[in-house]
């Protein structure tokens, strides 16, 4: 059996190491809902999840920059739910294209469906129809920073 070193200092042996068609996927200990206003970086590793390189391309999810977050909150519900995983592509910020993205608002940690408006404007949407919509004004988006783009839900199906 053979090891290898991985980037972050972490230790793959047997079939992983010897795997090139492996697309391993750090899930961070931190919450998609809230946080201490970091992004992903330095934060701790739960664990790590192994997909098949291959099947991901077929997918249409890039296999660099790929991140685990836990969803945490209901404001979501009904697409993501409160102790779901969702992988986040921090290659794809570019929030001209709707979606769902993980965000730092003001410090907090975010998941919510985006909308751009016209003259820069961004409509975070929640899913859960309990919570209103929020619109970021341009002159306030010193205050946002997208983190990714979320692109696959890990979770129990109801």
């Amino acid at each position: 059996m053979t090891a290898s070193r991985l980037d972050d200092g972490a230790i793959l042996s047997g079939a992983d190491a010897e795997a090139e068609d492996v697309t391993l996927v750090h899930l961070y200990d931190v919450e998609g809902a809230a946080g201490d206003g970091r992004s992903l970086e330095g934060e701790p590793i739960a664990g790590v999840i192994r997909f098949d390189t291959e099947t991901l391309k077929i997918m249409g999810i890039p296999t660099a920059n790929l991140a685990g977050v836990k969803v945490r909150g209901d404001s979501m519900e009904g697409s993501l739910n409160d102790g779901d995983w969702v992988l986040i592509n921090r290659g794809d910020q570019d929030v001209r294209q709707d979606g769902v993205f993980l965000l730092l608002v003001s410090g907090e940690r975010r998941i919510k469906r985006v909308q751009r408006l016209a003259g820069g404007a961004l409509y975070l949407i929640s899913d859960n129809d309990r919570y209103q919509p929020e619109m970021i004004r341009p002159q306030d988006m010193h205050d946002v920073r997208v983190l990714g783009r979320c692109v696959v839900r890990i979770g129990p199906i109801a």
